[in-house]
């Protein structure tokens, strides 16, 4: 398989088991009632009544170069249904129970999440057309592990068992010529739930009826040893047209596999960047991404033992969260209070000589005073004083946009990039807005701030200084508007 597989299977597991089990990481927990949200294909009979969705479809971009093979990663849970039985006393037989104490732990009954993968290689000759439809099944099995009074010694005192059932799936892989001299190819690939298991009776409505026969958390590696994907949130101009024109259902595709790389493709369930990556402070898989790992951390240390007991019963996964949190050492903890990425204070990067440099906030919020500027010092004075800082004076800037000169008064057009906006700017895409102020943040990036035309609320932004802020290649200028702005403001 591909080498960059195992750095991207690093963020794949973290796709792969978000939402496996919640904190307080008790099966009683509500939180833990309702589980498996993320790149569920159901069994085709449940997508049909209930509306959810059987497949997934990747379409991306890739140019083969030297290329002959495809590799392909299917990766998915397998739930496996676990109950609890007790020994008999007395006897050789077992009963079924809802709980089952132990002196470490309380095991309960609970759905497990086996992985599972599918690995291909594919010469690319063979996807070419109508390309290649591969099968894959797993069989229905029972597993028995016997339960100890004590971990490792003593009496067995029950046993869990674990069910699985029968399920079947497919993978469509074909690619089409892109037009044009660049020899690029796109390539769609579906992964399909085909287990033919119909719900009856009170399973109709049941959806814990319908997971194990479902592919949980699925989705795909792709690589592609001697040739590149291409990026379809940033691809290179020629391919821009053909990018927009890809069809990514229930899933969408990243590059992978570490900075740098672009022969590893990440298709995911959970929209991401390209590139991403786990954070190096994180201290371990928590499971609970819709919490910050320093307070789930910190909530999780403060559980009662008996609380504890019980989270170590319900899933091995969860009993690794708790020994994780018990043991973790003060430095580890310490640095999931932050981090500071990216700052010029910490890379020793300077702005290029004459370089003006302005922080984007409300007026008359304090910024580090500019080189040189010699300030008063004594008690009862301030570290910064907005009267001598000649650097911030709001609206005096003007910023180049579509070959005029752009500042506070001029009227443009607003142009939300895809990548970079808040997801609400997205609606605000061809309306016109008035520019109040060009800044410039601590970075050298170019801020133009607006209120929007026809926003009820623009007299009291300006009063408060709370404006939208947006890239100069996030505006075109108005074209109703022939004057272009003045150097030195509007």
């Amino acid at each position: 398989m591909t080498a960059g597989f195992e750095e991207a299977r690093r963020v794949a597991d973290a796709l792969l088991f978000e939402g496996y089990v919640l904190y307080p990481y008790r099966a009683s927990a509500r939180k833990n009632q309702l589980r498996w949200q993320f790149g569920v294909l159901v069994p085709p009979s449940w997508a049909e009544a209930h509306g959810e969705h059987a497949e997934q479809r990747t379409e991306c971009l890739l140019e083969p170069r030297r290329a002959g093979c495809l590799d392909v990663e299917l990766r998915f849970l397998q739930v496996r249904r676990r109950t609890v039985e007790r020994r008999v006393p007395g006897g050789d037989g077992w009963s079924e129970v809802a709980r089952l104490d132990l002196a470490d732990r309380v095991l309960v009954p609970w759905d497990e999440g086996e992985e599972e993968r599918v690995e291909l290689r594919i010469p690319l000759g063979q996807l070419a057309g109508e390309g290649r439809t591969l099968r894959f099944d797993r069989p229905c099995g029972v597993a028995r592990e016997p339960v100890h009074d004590q971990v490792g010694t003593g009496r067995t005192v029950g046993r869990l068992v674990r069910r699985s059932r029968a399920l079947a799936g497919e993978i469509r892989l074909a690619t089409e010529p892109l037009p044009g001299p660049y020899g690029a190819l796109r390539l769609t690939a579906t992964v399909r739930n085909m287990s033919e298991w119909a719900p009856e009776g009170r399973e109709s409505d049941d959806r814990a009826a319908a997971l194990p026969y479902s592919l949980i958390g699925a989705h795909l590696l792709l690589g592609l040893p001697g040739g590149r994907f291409l990026s379809m949130t940033d691809p290179p101009e020629w391919a821009r047209t053909a990018a927009r024109s890809c069809r990514n259902e229930h899933t969408w595709p990243v590059l992978a596999g570490g900075a740098g790389r672009d022969d590893v493709l990440l298709s995911s369930p959970i929209i991401l960047d390209d590139h991403p990556e786990i954070a190096a402070e994180s201290p371990g898989p928590l499971y609970d991404a819709t919490e910050i790992d320093e307070i789930l951390s910190l909530r999780t240390a403060a559980l009662t033992e008996q609380e504890k007991r019980e989270a170590r019963g319900t899933d091995a996964r969860a009993a690794e969260v708790i020994d994780l949190v018990d043991g973790m050492p003060a430095e580890v903890m310490e640095r999931l209070h932050g981090a500071i990425r990216g700052l010029r204070e910490v890379t020793g990067e300077r702005p290029a000589p004459g370089t003006r440099a302005r922080a984007t906030r409300a007026p008359g919020t304090p910024v580090a005073p500019p080189a040189g500027l010699e300030l008063p010092t004594g008690p009862g004075l301030p570290w910064w004083d907005p009267a001598q800082d000649v650097y911030d004076r709001p609206g005096q800037d003007t910023v180049t946009v579509g070959g005029r000169l752009i500042g506070a008064g001029s009227r443009v057009v607003l142009r939300p990039g895809l990548r970079r906006s808040d997801a609400q700017d997205i609606f605000l895409a061809g309306r016109g807005a008035t520019v109040e102020a060009v800044l410039q943040d601590l970075d050298g990036e170019t801020h133009v701030a607006v209120t929007v035309d026809g926003d009820p609320g623009s007299d009291i932004r300006r009063q408060q200084g709370r404006f939208l802020y947006f890239r100069p290649d996030e505006l075109d200028p108005d074209p109703a508007c022939d004057e272009p702005a003045r150097e030195g403001g509007g």
